[in-house]
Formats: structure tokens, sequence, C-alpha cells
């Protein structure tokens, strides 16, 4: 049962317990009580998880849907871990199993056994989210005893399985006898939990309901003399319950519709206690039949909604452990946080909506929506008073035209007179005009307006939202403990004049709105646990945000997203005139899509960032119809790389061993030219570079080594802790105050240093971790700068010494231009100025002895000029001790110091000079490029194999495996592609395997294109092999010059290559 009223919404919001939030808007009547559930629909394709991410943050349950004949897809198995990562409750419904009688003519007994293993494949995925998550909280606990060894020391025998048995997970599984799964025929409209057919079986054969629920679905048969339900169907030969007492009638019933058999329908339909209207009745089509027996004997929605009613919490059952998951972003710990910012956590729990509750609101995604939909724009019925004006107001206007009409000719001799008589008379038509002018004003704003409105949609877990109330808005990254640095009342201080603190807002709900499907109604108030809509935050919110009444509130922690934005086009108007509403439009696209990025580089091109091909085409039709309303030229895909090194390779092209062929003249000069070191900079035979600046003063040596690939993993995957530990740093060579880091934090920085320490060992990595000076590009990235300089000795890890020597503070004020030329050096490589990845930077020499000299004699000429010459004694001592103050001055001062000269100031020159090092430290080595690659699912039929396979091989794809998904025809590809490759993937291999085969991309990780993009033929075999010309396709260099050719860098190649005079027989006429 399905209202729309407005009173009954809002009398039933009241009700926190009989909230369900399960992922349009209904009222069900559920036994005596009355339930308020919330039903927030989300996309299936891979492409928009985002979507999946901002509906479950703030659902306190989720219905997963399975088709019954594909099983479990990928797609399954990321919304699982989403709902499983947001500790939400999820129940299942298996639909579409109409298809299994129709389509596959599965028997009932086949039919079960398939049922059973969908399950089975469902439960063994929630079976690996909880043993891992069991053995995480075992392994912080081990690490914990070690972390205090006063604790009780237990037996140290290793066990993987210890934990596992003692947690009970019988809750997480999807059985039929706990009531959380369904079947269902959505297109059919029935559906059925076996408690209904328990209920009903209870009566008939005179078994309890309880024995029933547990035997239904399982491995029981029904004695039918004794009575009595017994264990062990298929050892001997008998039907379990399920399919006897339930499939059977299922099929039953279609058997007769679909062959028209009339006196078993009217049997079936008169046992069943059923009215068919005669329309449905007489109707050729037998779906229509069906549809009109089965929603009424097991109507799909009771069966689903019953299942939510009883089985998915409430908002007041909130656990404690998603409390404190939603409080600590980043590398935070709930023990971490203020007293009053742990606080907070009762009120989460008891989701009260008392006055004193704190308001804690938040805002998973903004959407838009037509200025027109709002209700405040929508025409509204006019009033009994209105319509008699207006009746009035067209009297008088007809009576004025008679009026006028007759006393047209007797006054228009008289042209002095007429103009004072119809002047009083034209009054009253402009008065009538003003009227109509002040009636309009409403849809003038609202042409304006016609644009997009933009309304938050957010999820109240404590307090009551009220129209009006003024409340903080706390961004992403916002800090309570910022908060607290920077207010000196602490947390009570008065709202209304606090100074300005970073990523938090002060402002009014200003409309609060219930959504109602496409429809919005306006609300004074929403009590918690409920879901709505609010307008008037698109000032204050870009895509999610923590609305608190309170600013100790911690922001939530951020949405996790399954898919990671990757594909890259540049977008501009046709016209270029309409560039503003263009940059007007994306900002309302970023705004509206909580996946998409906007970018601007540095060329000045805007560029879009989305997360598939789909994906991309959606925000362009946004950008066009919704958003900009102006035609645009999209580019072709920007495709991202990365640039890196490798150990030198033992063979050749040809497979033959480096070093023992007959070397023969290089035919091309291009490897040579491509890696040519300019004069003044010595290479060593290890690859050591050493190279001077400008003004000769200093000199560095850098080398270039390949870090193994799982340290590029574990650098990636801790990109938020190091963000965390340069934050700290910065703020200690500020000087500031900052809070002590927390304990589990300090845990995490020595674990991640641990697993460094692990995977570089050997004689090369000795000692390398400890003298880790910087991660770039951007202080956070898979780049790594190691300082083995002696004179000047730092670390990420603490940080420069606190006392320190003047010749050592001299070299920490350089530092930073050496660490600013490490990261300009990682975000663009010398290949094609992409970032690099995996590459570690050694710093094994750094001599400013000349620059120290050269400090020292201009203090002493600027000393000799001032006050002649110094006696012998303390000479030296005042030039020592003024040689930091010189240093100073030049590094600071940029006109003054002598040391700019033409070279610029000697900071700059040190940037600059350690960017060159490492470009070059990286062309002595062999350089590689890094593709980025998606892992591709694709299910297809056995017939269409052969051609699935043809278009993976001709796009650079990999099959990794390939399996037969039991009970039925189709197999399950897994392959890796390239980013690159895979713009018209999925139309193509639609088109070939006439729609049998549908992919699913998602981006999995980069992997290294193993081709030289500078390879040429040197020796006799490789010269026999691919040719003089060696012109065969080498991919990597393909890509290079792709990407050099769109930053309008220099690409050698020639216009026509390898042409041949065409010869004709006879001469031309």
């Amino acid at each position: 049962m399905v209202l729309n009223s407005l009173d009954k919404m809002i009398q039933l919001q009241k009700n926190t317990a009989n909230i369900r939030n399960i992922c349009v808007l209904a009222h069900v009547d559920h036994g005596n009580e009355e339930y308020l559930i919330n039903l927030i629909d989300s996309p299936g394709h891979v492409d928009f998880s985002s979507e999946v991410s901002t509906a479950v943050r703030i659902c306190d349950g989720c219905i997963i849907v399975v088709d019954a004949v594909e099983g479990v897809c990928p797609q399954t198995q990321a919304v699982l871990r989403q709902a499983w990562l947001e500790n939400i409750r999820p129940v299942l419904v298996i639909n579409k199993i109409d298809r299994l009688i129709v389509e596959l003519k599965f028997t009932p007994q086949e039919a079960y056994s398939h049922l059973k293993n969908i399950l089975e494949q469902i439960n063994a995925l929630t079976g690996t989210l909880f043993t891992s998550k069991v053995l995480e909280e075992r392994a912080e606990r081990e690490t914990e005893s070690q972390v205090n060894p006063n604790s009780e020391q237990g037996e140290q025998v290793y066990d993987w399985s210890t934990g596992l048995e003692d947690t009970d997970d019988s809750h997480l599984y999807f059985s039929p006898e706990q009531g959380n799964v369904v079947f269902t025929s959505a297109i059919d409209g029935w559906g059925f939990g076996i408690e209904h057919f328990a209920r009903i079986y209870s009566q008939k054969i005179g078994i309890k309901k309880e024995v029933l629920m547990k035997t239904l679905w399982g491995d029981y048969y029904i004695n039918m003399k004794a009575k009595k339900i017994m264990k062990g169907d298929q050892a001997k030969g008998k039907k379990p319950l399920f399919v006897q007492l339930i499939l059977e009638n299922i099929w039953s019933l279609y058997d007769a519709v679909l062959k028209k058999d009339k006196e078993k329908i009217d049997k079936i339909v008169t046992s069943l206690g059923l009215k068919i209207g005669a329309r449905e009745a007489r109707h050729s089509d037998p779906k229509v039949q069906i549809n009109a027996i089965c929603s009424q004997w097991l109507p799909i929605s009771h069966a689903v909604l019953a299942m939510v009613c009883q089985k998915l919490p409430s908002p007041l059952d909130i656990t404690a452990e998603r409390v404190e998951r939603l409080m600590c972003t980043g590398s935070q710990t709930f023990d971490s946080l203020p007293p009053e910012t742990q606080a907070l956590k009762a009120a989460f729990m008891k989701c009260g909506s008392e006055d004193t509750a704190p308001v804690i609101i938040f805002v998973s995604k903004m959407f838009a929506v037509d200025a027109k939909a709002l209700p405040q724009n929508k025409p509204r019925p006019l009033t009994q008073e209105e319509i008699a004006q207006r009746r009035e107001r067209a009297r008088q206007r007809h009576a004025e035209k008679l009026a006028a009409a007759q006393g047209q000719a007797p006054l228009e001799p008289t042209q002095d007179g007429s103009a004072l008589e119809t002047c009083p008379k034209g009054d009253e038509p402009r008065g009538d005009e003003q009227q109509v002018e002040s009636m309009t004003p409403k849809p003038v704003p609202q042409e304006e307006n016609n644009h997009e409105s933009f309304i938050a949609f957010a999820r109240v877990f404590s307090g009551v939202a009220r129209r009006g109330k003024k409340i903080f808005v706390l961004g992403p990254k916002y800090s309570p403990l910022e908060f607290l640095r920077r207010v000196p009342l602490g947390f009570s201080a008065p709202p209304d004049d606090l100074p300005p603190v970073p990523h938090m807002a002060y402002c009014a709900l200003e409309n609060l709105y219930l959504l109602m499907g496409r429809e919005l109604e306006y609300l004074e108030e929403v009590p918690p646990g409920n879901v709505l809509g609010i307008g008037g935050l698109q000032d204050f919110v870009l895509k999610s945000a923590t609305l608190c009444s309170l600013p100790s509130c911690p922001p939530f922690i951020p949405l996790n997203f399954e898919a990671t934005p990757i594909v890259r086009v540049a977008v501009e108007p046709k016209h270029p005139s309409e560039m503003p509403q263009l940059v007007k439009g994306m900002k309302l696209l970023n705004q509206a899509d909580p996946c998409v990025q906007i970018l601007i580089q540095e060329t000045g091109e805007h560029v879009l960032v989305t997360a598939g091909e789909v994906h991309l085409q959606r925000c362009l039709d946004d950008l066009k119809e919704r958003f900009a309303k102006i035609h645009i030229s999209v580019s072709e895909p920007i495709i991202p790389f990365r640039e890196t090194i490798t150990k030198p390779p033992k063979v050749d092209m040809v497979n033959e061993e480096i070093g023992k062929q007959q070397k023969v003249a290089v035919i091309h000069q291009m490897k040579e030219d491509q890696s040519k070191i300019p004069e003044g900079i010595q290479v060593d035979s290890d690859g050591l570079i050493t190279i001077t600046t400008p003004n000769k003063l200093a000199m560095l040596s850098v080398r270039a080594m390949p870090l193994p690939e799982e340290v590029t993993q574990i650098l990636e995957e801790n990109s938020d802790l190091i963000r965390s530990m340069e934050q700290l740093t910065s703020s200690l060579n500020e000087g500031e105050n900052t809070q002590m880091i927390h304990q589990k934090t300090q845990e995490k920085i020595l674990e991640f240093k641990g697993k460094l320490e692990q995977h570089l060992t050997g004689r090369r990595w000795r000692n390398i971790v400890d003298q880790i000076w910087s991660f770039g590009p951007r202080k956070c990235g898979p780049n790594i700068l190691v300082n083995k300089s002696e004179d000047f000795q730092n670390s990420v890890w603490t940080g420069p010494a606190d006392k320190v020597s003047k010749e050592a503070s001299r070299y920490r004020d350089l530092g930073n231009s050496i660490v600013s030329g490490f990261q300009l050096a990682t975000l663009s490589g010398p290949m094609c100025e992409e970032p690099l990845m995996g590459v570690c930077f050694v710093l094994e020499k750094w001599n400013l002895s000349k620059f120290e000299e050269q400090g020292v004699s201009d203090l002493a000429k600027e000393r000799q000029g001032e006050s002649g010459t110094c006696s012998g004694g303390n000479e030296n001592q005042e030039l020592q001790d003024g040689c930091s103050e010189a240093l100073e001055k030049r590094t600071s001062q940029k006109g003054d110091s002598p040391l700019t000269d033409c070279y610029g100031p000697f900071s700059g020159q040190l940037i600059a000079t350690m960017k060159e090092a490492c470009r070059y430290a990286l062309q002595v080595k062999p350089q590689r490029l890094m593709a980025a690659m998606y892992t591709c699912e694709i299910m297809a039929t056995g017939d269409v194999l052969g051609r699935v396979y043809a278009v993976l091989s001709k796009r650079e794809g990999r099959v990794l495996q390939e399996e037969m998904k039991e009970g039925t025809d189709m197999f399950i590809i897994k392959a890796v592609l390239p980013v690159a490759e895979s713009f018209g993937f999925a139309d193509e291999i639609r088109k070939r395997t006439s729609g049998l085969a549908s992919p699913q991309l998602v981006f999995s990780h980069w992997e290294i294109i193993p081709s030289d993009p500078f390879w040429v033929p040197t020796t006799e075999e490789e010269y026999l092999h691919f040719g003089e010309k060696a012109d065969s396709e080498n991919q990597a260099r393909k890509y290079m010059n792709a990407v050099r050719k769109r930053k309008g860098l220099y690409v050698e190649e020639k216009i026509v290559e390898h042409a041949e005079k065409q010869r004709t027989l006879s001469k031309n006429k």
C-alpha cells in the first residue's frame, strides 16, 4: 500500500524506529505497524559505481539484486564490497526466475540446484570479506601486544584461523531460512520468501511454521505417511521440500498458461481463491495471464518490502563500529580525536530528536534539478478570490473596449477634447498593464533561472533539521584540532564572530524538501534518521560535506569510489565567444557528478576526467544539454602514461644474449642522438651524473635506480599516510606547536617503514630507507629521493635535527631547492613530459665549498670597503660567523646579492640543476613507458569465444583466465587491456558477437610496456631479423610520439617514409 499524502509522510518521519533507508518513497502497512521506506535506486554499470557510493553512505541497509541466469557478475562483487566497507546490512533478491522456466527450460530440480549454486557463490564472497576483516583485527591486536610487552603473553604458535572459530558470522550470510533472501520475477509481478509458504503449509500439513522455516530450504524431504520431515533427500532419491512444495506449483502454473490449458488454469485460479478479470483471461499473450494470476497470488511488493521491514535495521540500530569509522578521516583513529568530538558518538547512537541534541547531517552528493521543478516555482491552482478578481478585470476591459468603440466617431474631430477625455480612460488600462506586469515578474526570473538549481542529497544522523537553522558546513579537509588552534575559546566560542577557519563555513538551512521520486515537497523540519533534500547550499558545498550545529564534529570519512577517473578529454566551445558559458557549465557539472574531475592544464585546455566511456558520454551530454547549453568540440581521449626505468636487459630483441653477438654498423643514429649528454656533464660507467650549477659554485652527483615493483605498490597504497607525514614535517619546520602524533598513527608510520625495509634489501639498498629525503611528485608520489651526502643529513622519518651546526643549517636552507628540483623532475619525465613512477634518485654528493668560499670572499670585500682591514687574529673567526649571514642574504634577497648576476638567484639555479641532473640520470638508463591498464571481465557464450579473443588480441589485450559458469553455457573471461586501446572496445565486441558478449572495464594498475621506445637494430641478428629500416610497429614509440605531438614537443619522424617511385610499362600519353 503506497500513499503519497504529505501529512502522512511527515507523521511517519517522526517514528525513527520504523524508518528504513534502503537505497522513490513508499509508505508501507506491515501488519499493524506502518513503516516509512526511503528507497534509493542506483545504476548497475561499473562506470557509475560512484552513484552507488553516494547512496550507500546514507542508507542503513541495501537490496542486492542478482540475475538468476547470469549469477554473480563483477558488479555484484563491487557492490557487495561497497556495502561491506560502509557497514550496512544487505538482503538478497534473486530475480528473473521466469527465465529458468521459459528460456533455459530447467526442471524444478535443476532450477533448485542452480539457485543453490548462486547462493553459495555470493556467500563465498561474503566469507572472503569477513575473513579478511577478522584477520586484520587480529593483526592489529598482535601489533598492540608487541608495543605493550607487559600485556599477557599467550602461546606463540601461529595459526591462520585464530579468531575465525570464535567469531559468530552466521548472521552475515544469505540464507532463505533466515528470511534475508527473496526469489522473484519482476516482469511477471511475483516474488516470495519461504516464510509465505511456511505459513500456508503449516495450516495444510499441520507441521509447525518454525520447523518449515528451517527445512523448506535445504536437503530435507517430507514423508507424507508419517507426516514427518526427514533429512538426506539426495541419498534417498527424494525431492527436496523447496522443489516439491514451492517450485513445482510455479512450474505447473507456467506450463498451464504457456500451453493455454484453460481447464487447468481455471482450476488453479479457483484453488488459490483469486479473481482474474475477463480481459486478462481472454488475452492472447500468456505473459498477461501469468502476471494477472501471480501478482495476486505472490505479490512481489509484499515479499520484498516485508523482508525490508523485518530484516533491515532502523536508523536507531546504527553500530558503534560504523560511527567510529565515519568519524575518522585519513590516518586518524577515534582515540586521537578531541574529547568533545568523541562525545558526539553518543548522539549518533541515540539518534535523538530533542532540542538539545546536536544536529548532524551528511550531504552525500549535489544534484541538479530544473528550476521549474522547485515547489516555489510550480504553477499552483488559483483560489476563488483570485478567480473572481480576474473575472472582474476581464469585464472592465470588455466594457472599456465597447465604450471606446461607441465614443470613437463623435470624439474624432475634436482632438483636444478627445485627448482630455481619453486621458482618464487611458489611465485604467495603464493601471491594468501595471497589474499584469506585477504578476509577470515570476516568469522573468524563471527565464533567467531556467538553468539548474542544486539540491543537496542528505541524511539526518542526529537532531532535527529545521528551516532557517544556522549550521556549520564542514568540508572534507576540515579538522576540529585546527579549529582549537585558531579559536582561543575552543568549541564553546559564539559562532557569529569566529575567526576564519579553513574548510569551514557558517550558513542557514534555506529550504528543506521531501524527495518524492522526481517530485519535491516543502518541509518545515526533518526528524533524525530521514533522507531529505536541502536547497541553497550550492555556494557552500562542492560535492559532499558534513553539516553540524557544533564545530567539534569531524567531517565524515570521504566516499569510497570503486571506479577511478582515468579517461580524459579536452573540451572547447565551437564558437570562442561562448567560452564563459563553457566554464560555468563545467563548474556546474563538477558539482553535480560525484566522480568527475575538471582540470585546467598549463596549456589552457579545459580537461574532463571521467571513469570510463559510458560515464564520459553521459557527462558530455549533460554539459551540452543541461549545464552549458552550447555546442562543444571534444578532443580525442588524452591517454595518461607514466615514465620509468628498468634494469638493463640480458637478451636483445631476437633473444640473443647481449655482449656475445657480432656488432655491425649502427644503421640509425637515433639511440645515440636521444641519449646525447651535453658537454660539462660527467657520466660514470654506472650511471652517476655529476653536474654543476650555471655559476659553477655548487656541484651535484645524482644516480637513478628502478624501485622494485612491490615498493612502488606500497608507496601508492600509503599516499594518504605520506601526505599526513609531510604535513607534520612542514608544520614542525614552520615552528608551530603541533599536536602530538597519536600512537596508532606512529604505529602506521613504523609499519610502513618496516614494509619498505623488508622489500629494499641487498647491497645496493643498504640503509636507504633511513636516508629517504622526500617522495614525489607532489610530495606523496611513487618515487623517492635519497640523500647520501655526508655534509647534510635529513630524513622524512625524523626531519632535520633540532640542534644543528651552522654548516648544516646552511645546507638545510638550500635543501628545499634540491627537493623542489626533484619534485619538478618527477612531475614531467624526459620522454614525453609525463609523471615518473617507481624511480629512486640518489643524491650521492652535494658540494658547496666554492659557494662558501665565494660567500666568504664577498663578505670580506664588503667589510674592507666599510671599515678597512680587521686585526689578523679575529678576521677568520668573523668571516666564518658571517658566512651564514651572507648565505641567508643571498638566498632571501633577489636583486641585491652579487651571486644572482646573470643566472638568477642561487636557490633557483639549484632547482634547475637538480631537475636537469635527474633527467640526465634517467636518460643514461633503459627508459620505458608505463600504460594504464583496465581489468576486463567479459561474459560470453561458447560459440563467440573466438571473436572475443580476436578483438582482445587486436587491441593488445592479454587473457589471464577463462572459466565456465557451472550450470550454464556462459564463459567468464578475465583479461587486461591498455586504457589507450579501450575506446570503442565495448561497441566493437558487441558488434562482433551480435550482442552475446558484454565487457566490464575497471581501472586496475600501471604496467611497463616491454618494448624500448628508442630501440634500433645494432647487431647482425637484429639487422637480419628486422631489416635495414626496422620499420615494424614499436608500440611504445607510437604512444610516446602521440603524446609528444599532443603536447607540441619535437617528434623525430619523416612525413614520407620508404616511398618508392611508381613504374609503368607504357609512357604517360
